[in-house]
Order: C-alpha cells, then sequence, then structure tokens
C-alpha cells in the first residue's frame, strides 16, 4: 500500500468538494429536501449531492479498484480490499443555517476500520487529517501538528455533542449524567466538535443514532492525535452507532463508566 499516494488522492478529494460545496453555502434560494417521512426533518441539498459527485469522480480517476461508501449514494464495491467513506456535508442543517461548524468527511478503511482521515471546513479553509503517519492541521494561522488535550478529570473537562436530545430518551439521560459532572457543556458543531478533540481544545463529544460515514473520518484523526473513540461499551464504532470520543484515557474511564450502562 502506497501511503503518500492515498494521502495525495484524499487530499485531491477535499480539494474538489471544496470547489464543489462553497458555491451553495450561503447562496440565495438553497432549498433542502427532506430525506424523511414521519414528520422528522434530515435535510438533504443539491450541495451535498453536488460534493459527492465531485469526490467520486477524483476516486474514479486515481483509485479506481478501491470501494465507495458515500452518504448521498451509497455503495461501488471494490477489489483493492480498500473503502473510501464520504459524507460530502456533516452538518446539513448547519449548511442552511449559514453557519460555518459543518464540514467534509473522508477516511480510507479496510477490514479493520479507517486507518486515514480528512475533516475539511471549506469556508473558513481548515484541515484536519490523521493517520498513516500523520496528525496536522492547516488553516488561517498555518498548519501545526495535532495534540489531543490528555488526561484531565470530568469536572475539568469540556463536553460537546451536536443535538441536545442527543438520541433515545435513555441515551439522552445518560448524556445528561455525564454533562452534569462536566465542567462545561455546548452543543451543536457536528463533525467540526471532533476536530477540536484532535487539536487539543476540548475533552469530549458523545453522540448516539450516527452512521459509518458520521464517524470513520474522525475515528482516524482523533487516534492519530493520540485520543481515544469507542461506542459506549468501550468498543469498536466504525460501523456508526453510539460514540464517545476523547483527549484522554481519564475522560473516557469516566464518560463510559455512565454511558456503559445503556444496554
Amino acid at each position: 500500500m502506497n501511503t503518500e499516494e492515498l494521502r495525495k488522492t484524499a487530499h485531491a478529494v477535499a480539494d474538489a468538494a471544496r470547489e464543489a460545496v462553497l458555491p451553495f453555502f450561503r447562496s440565495a434560494g438553497l432549498t433542502a429536501d427532506n430525506k424523511l417521512s414521519d414528520g422528522a426533518f434530515d435535510p438533504v441539498t443539491e450541495g451535498d449531492r453536488a460534493t459527492e459527485r465531485a469526490m467520486r469522480d477524483v476516486l474514479a480517476q486515481l483509485r479506481p479498484e478501491d470501494a465507495i461508501l458515500g452518504e448521498e449514494y451509497g455503495t461501488r464495491d471494490g477489489t483493492s480490499g480498500l473503502t473510501w467513506v464520504l459524507d460530502p456535508i456533516d452538518g446539513t442543517r448547519a449548511f442552511l443555517s449559514g453557519s460555518p461548524t459543518w464540514g467534509v468527511l473522508i477516511a480510507v478503511a479496510d477490514e479493520n476500520g479507517p486507518i486515514y482521515g480528512i475533516i475539511d471546513q471549506p469556508y473558513i479553509g481548515e484541515r484536519f487529517e490523521g493517520g498513516l503517519g500523520h496528525a496536522a492541521m492547516s488553516g488561517p494561522q498555518g498548519q501545526r501538528d495535532l495534540r489531543v488535550i490528555g488526561d484531565r478529570p470530568l469536572s475539568e473537562s469540556i463536553l460537546f455533542t451536536t443535538f441536545p436530545e442527543v438520541g433515545a430518551a435513555a441515551e439522552g439521560a445518560a448524556f445528561a449524567e455525564v454533562a452534569r459532572q462536566v465542567k462545561l457543556t455546548r452543543y451543536g458543531l457536528d463533525c467540526y466538535a471532533y476536530s477540536l478533540v484532535a487539536a487539543g481544545q476540548i475533552d469530549l463529544v458523545i453522540e448516539a443514532g450516527l452512521a459509518a460515514y458520521d464517524i470513520q473520518a474522525p475515528i482516524a484523526v482523533i487516534e492519530a492525535a493520540g485520543g481515544i473513540v469507542t461506542d459506549w461499551q468501550g468498543g469498536p464504532v466504525h460501523a456508526g452507532g453510539r460514540a464517545v470520543a476523547a483527549g484522554g484515557q481519564e475522560q473516557h474511564a469516566a464518560a463510559l463508566e455512565v454511558l456503559s450502562r445503556i444496554a
């Protein structure tokens, strides 16, 4: 496996996604279709679709032997044993609202899970990458290495999640118990919160109801920066579900003490 070729391809995919998605952001008349029919709202825009098409076009040219799993266009089989896991706009609700906290997620996975990932925020120009020997970010302030915050007690920790309700009632109650013990809880950053774990700015992200394309890039980036991402029982979470990302073993263990009680 040529790791530098994989990294270059991933950055080419991220560059193509930036070019495709930015014309839609804060554009006049941007509308969304609802993926759900039960009264809930799970939006998808033409920006999501156009961005994933652009990402897939790059992979068709540079890595035709690899499989693809994307949020908008599903799976493409491959023969190499590697799968590109794509979320063209993670945080479509933020995207619709004009808030620059959405991101583009790109992961490369083998049979054991993600080995490399990128979290890209095109509007503010920040890119976080992790895996294959790299853990770095670039943006308006230049480039620097990524390193998680390290061990801290829950009483000193900063916790994020996207939706205040987190998931089902029992999941929300478990999150609330962890939130009661931390110093600060904030909401609504989608994938950008995982970037902040990798960058050493916050301690924990706790979420439920995730798909593989929501979590595989964050797993790769955070683990490369020295952090931990598991399910609420402490096991692998690359297939999605309930996730806890931590910037230190101490925070992770303390969060799991509460979260693991949920079957």
